[in-house]
């Protein structure tokens, strides 16, 4: 008898009834669940791993913040302008093919990362890296919504949260420690086995699912789109740049200003009348869709910016070790993977709105105490203010999903979950960009307000450099002069420490501001009794359009 080969058997087995990888089987969702949630694991994780070894990458590239950003910022652009090309993808080809092809070259480009010799190759790497996480993230909500009945979403978009929560925890924790014990390529290189384990899971788990409702690709808004974020942002960066002696009114930033512009106005006016848009921005109409995606849109500037600025602290101000800075997150993850799914649960039997106005409160309160640092914050304060961020992220995003999918029919939505995860990816660029941008204009500022409070003829500063010098002498073997340089040396590297750590300061307390919008479009939200109306009508709806 001829022996049955491996994938034969694999393939069988799924067309098993009695299979529980089978569609019909009660059990099929969760794997897919599980599933999902390892490549969305592995998406986010290169979102946090990276900034706990952002001060060894700029040692060892010899480079400056304002280009070091960009390890972050290209990864979320280019993550932001194939989130809502994945939808179409999906749509056209087939969710299972799109969902493994992100998944291979997210895998693939992670190797090349590991790779880089210099800032430009590590640049163009996370580039072809955002481009694969751009379809994981926004087809995992999707395959994830349209297994699971609309009673069981909140529990389930809970449990996929865990999975962004376990790389919030584990990411800067497990960077911190192959940077400090070996070198930052390997916190590329680890993404690797993941990624091949998640794409030997899809291909033995995951049913295709191909819409039957696919449509011409929207060029004009790819090209409009695709040009003014990455122009927009480029501009704020290089706004304060060290480079850019003419700041704001250097021509290059106005002429990026006004190119930025204008791409904005070509995308917005071409979704808005064209037929097959690229994102269909006329679902923003749908109030609890817009007002969740706004509130989205603040809550990432406010998250990513400070996930951000915390390890440069930590590290530059307070000499935490790169595994000492990621440690500090790990807590956050696990406040968060517990509270989501509970979140969720008490969003699909109560009231949604509840848990998003307290994780919006927790959120802004955790960035206004962190506006507060210095050189003697001890580790317990800054312990707590991430006990707080987590809890706040853990209560806010389960219920904001089912608020912002609960009247989206169910054809629209790959089309929803990529606003949605555009909106995320936008608001995360912003914040870094915004926040690096504030933060080099901020430093300045204080350097200058400090220096000019030391004035070299002074007698306080006569006395404080000579103390300074005999001390230095007395403990060093220097002659005077040269301890007397040292002091002053060391006077106005303290300085410049100060006016650090006041930048950072600033730089949390816009973070909080920013993060207290969100109240706004918290109150425009329907209640849930009407929103469960309107889903049963855009279902009916949606029924019709399909007969149609």
């Amino acid at each position: 008898m001829r022996k049955i080969s491996n994938t034969h058997k694999l393939r069988r087995k799924f067309r098993n009834p009695d299979s529980h990888y089978h569609p019909r089987s009660k059990y099929y969702k969760w794997f897919v669940l599980a599933n999902v949630m390892l490549g969305t694991f592995m998406a986010v994780l290169d979102s946090t791993i990276v900034n706990v070894s952002l001060p060894k990458i700029m040692s060892s590239f010899g480079v400056g913040l304002s280009t070091i950003q960009w390890v972050i910022t290209a990864y979320m652009l280019s993550m932001a302008a194939m989130l809502p090309t994945s939808g179409w993808l999906a749509d056209k080809f087939g969710y299972k093919k799109v969902y493994f092809w992100g998944l291979f070259l997210f895998t693939l480009s992670s190797l090349l990362c590991g790779m880089s010799k210099d800032e430009s190759t590590l640049i163009l790497s996370r580039i072809i890296q955002g481009l694969g996480a751009g379809m994981i993230q926004p087809l995992g909500m999707a395959i994830i919504v349209r297994e699971f009945p609309i009673q069981q979403r909140g529990l389930a978009l809970g449990f996929w949260a865990i999975a962004a929560a376990a790389s919030v925890s584990f990411g800067p924790m497990i960077g911190g420690y192959l940077v400090d014990n070996f070198s930052w390529q390997l916190i590329f290189d680890v993404n690797v086995p993941v990624g091949i384990a998640a794409l030997v899971f899809t291909i033995i788990i995951q049913r295709e699912f191909i819409s039957p409702n696919a449509h011409k690709f929207d060029y004009i808004g790819f090209i409009s789109v695709s040009i003014f974020l990455p122009v927009l942002l480029f501009a704020l960066s290089e706004g304060n740049a060290q480079t850019n002696s003419a700041g704001w009114s250097a021509p290059y930033i106005l002429a990026c200003l006004a190119i930025s512009a204008v791409a904005l106005a070509v995308f917005l006016t071409q979704e808005l009348t064209t037929e097959f848009p690229l994102l269909d921005l006329r679902l923003l109409k749908n109030r609890n869709f817009g007002m969740s995606n706004l509130l989205m849109l603040v809550f990432s500037m406010g998250m990513f910016g400070s996930t951000f600025l915390l390890p440069l602290y930590l590290q530059n101000s307070l000499g935490y070790t790169a595994l000492q800075s990621g440690a500090v997150f790990f807590p956050v993850g696990i406040i968060q993977g517990i509270v989501s799914p509970l979140s969720g649960w008490f969003s699909d039997k109560l009231n949604a709105r509840i848990p998003i106005i307290l994780g919006v409160g927790f959120l802004a309160f955790s960035l206004y105490l962190n506006a507060d640092l210095s050189f003697l914050t001890e580790h317990s304060f800054i312990m707590t203010t991430l006990y707080l961020r987590g809890l706040g992220m853990g209560l806010i995003f389960s219920p904001l999903s089912i608020y912002s999918l609960a009247t989206i029919p169910h054809y629209k939505m790959a089309q929803a979950s990529s606003i949605s995860n555009t909106v995320r990816q936008i608001g995360g660029s912003l914040g870094v960009a915004l926040l690096s941008t504030v933060l080099t204009s901020r430093i300045n500022y204080h350097e200058q307000m400090f220096g000019g409070a030391i004035v070299s003829g002074s007698q306080v500063f006569q006395n404080t450099t000579q103390n300074m010098a005999y001390y230095i002498q007395q403990h060093g073997g220097a002659s005077f002069t040269t301890a007397l340089k040292q002091g002053q040396s060391l006077l106005m590297s303290n300085v410049s420490s100060q006016a650090f750590i006041e930048g950072v300061n600033d730089d949390f307390l816009l973070a909080a501001a920013i993060s207290m919008v969100g109240f706004i479009p918290i109150f425009l939200l329907k209640s849930k009794k009407k929103t469960q109306i309107n889903h049963s009508k855009s279902d009916e709806k949606s029924h019709l359009e399909l007969i149609e």
